[in-house]
């Protein structure tokens, strides 16, 4: 356990809590349920995402203090709750935006796992300048109709929703002129199109719009005050990729977990097969332990070379988890979103490369096989070719240093000759101002 959790657990309220929850899990796992009761009973406890507030599926936690129930959801060998962008991301945006009317509409079924959702906010032309973004949204009565393209969005297929940004306002500023949606994305006028990665996966989509349609009561916030919105949502997107956003089972129908017997997805029965959720999980967690079979499977354990490396890489994970922590502890305790979460991201992207270095030069030459011939069934491979996407998934690493070193280092922000100018005279990206 971490110094923090364990500080956590000396208290009266932590050990409080560690009863707590150990008395319902002792009456309430079951691994003969399916993972949709299992994650039904979860959802309604509170336990399953217990900093969420009291009247909205939650026990309104602390982080720390949420670390003991997942700690004790671990010793018990029960499933986890549901884990993917819509819990991550979607629901505390909700939390924090959303209307008390929407917060009864969206967030049942992302406590329960119902329901997977997207984000659809990278353009070909608007990544790392997200605010340039061109998909429009233009108000038809009590809808919006939308119309552009987005690209690598993570879980498109197996969404029924997505969090979108799109420019309402083409004559305010870049910034000023998106709203934030939550769109249904199982609608004639959304086309999906999965795009093909190197490591054999199909995580990244890129997503057409033409007349798809938005109810005007899915704006979360006010319209044209999207960006605001937003910035809490890639706020939790930075802490959740440099700490624990995934989950053993993906939410909602498409996906297939929810039928399946929940004891069987907690002992990997019949999981494998998942692939494209698979290769993500393996490049994102368990990094140290990874390497350490690769050792114990290479025979080099030994080596005092591999297990500094390995060492080191644990304890870089360690310190970009705790830091993840502090961010979203922040943000629930009412702050502005700070650099801690650009912070903890960039680190995750580090340690993700010197995972795959660490690990390809345990396997040496066995490093150049692949699948069942591969030592672990190529895991190690699979990392090396998913290592690059975390330097760009979230906000690539340059944005992140740019954020750190005007919010943490006083340094100089950099030149923004268009953060006053309409939208409509701007040349960006794709766009030749012809609004």
């Amino acid at each position: 356990m971490a110094e923090a959790e364990q500080a956590v657990e000396d208290t009266l309220e932590g050990a409080h809590v560690r009863s707590e929850v150990r008395a319902w899990l002792a009456d309430a796992w079951d691994p003969d349920l399916t993972v949709r009761a299992w994650w039904q009973r979860l959802g309604e406890s509170g336990w399953g995402f217990p900093t969420w507030p009291r009247e909205w599926f939650g026990r309104g936690l602390s982080p720390e203090l949420a670390a003991v129930v997942r700690d004790e959801l671990r010793r018990a060998g029960a499933l986890g709750p549901p884990g993917g962008l819509g819990q991550g991301l979607a629901a505390p945006t909700i939390v924090a935006h959303a209307t008390e009317e929407q917060k009864g509409w969206w967030l049942p079924p992302l406590a329960t796992g119902a329901e997977a959702w997207c984000q659809l906010f990278s353009e070909p032309g608007s990544g790392s300048d997200l605010a340039s973004l061109q998909t429009r949204a233009v108000r038809d009565g009590d809808e919006w109709i939308v119309n552009g393209q987005k690209v690598w969005t993570s879980g498109a297929r197996q969404a029924v929703k997505g969090m979108l940004l799109a420019r309402t306002d083409v004559d305010a500023p870049k910034h000023r002129g998106i709203t934030y949606f939550i769109i249904d994305v199982d609608q004639p006028g959304i086309e999906i199109r999965p795009l093909k990665q190197m490591n054999g996966a199909a995580s990244f989509n890129e997503v057409f719009f033409t007349d798809a349609r938005v109810p005007h009561a899915n704006v979360v916030g006010d319209v044209g005050a999207g960006w605001g919105v937003a910035i809490t949502t890639l706020a939790y997107e930075r802490a959740g990729i440099g700490g624990d956003m995934m989950s053993q089972a993906t939410p909602g129908e498409k996906a297939g977990f929810l039928d399946r017997r929940a004891g069987d997805v907690v002992a990997g029965v019949g999981v494998g097969g998942e692939a494209e959720m698979g290769s993500m999980m393996a490049a994102f967690a368990g990094g140290s332990r990874l390497l350490r079979s690769a050792a114990e499977a290479m025979g080099v354990t030994g080596d005092p070379v591999v297990r500094q490396g390995i060492a080191r890489i644990h304890a870089m994970n360690e310190a970009t988890r705790l830091t993840g922590d502090r961010a979203v502890a922040a943000i629930r305790a009412g702050g502005r979103p700070g650099p801690e979460g650009s912070t903890g991201k960039l680190a995750a992207a580090v340690n993700l490369h010197a995972t795959r270095d660490v690990g390809m030069s345990i396997l040496g030459a066995h490093g150049m096989l692949a699948g069942e011939d591969a030592p672990l069934g190529g895991e190690v491979q699979n990392v090396a070719l998913s290592a690059h996407a975390i330097s760009i998934a979230g906000g690539t690493n340059e944005v992140q240093r740019n954020i750190i070193g005007e919010r943490v280092l006083g340094l100089p922000k950099e030149p923004q000759v268009d953060r006053d100018v309409p939208f409509r005279e701007l040349r960006v990206g794709t766009q030749r101002g012809d609004g």
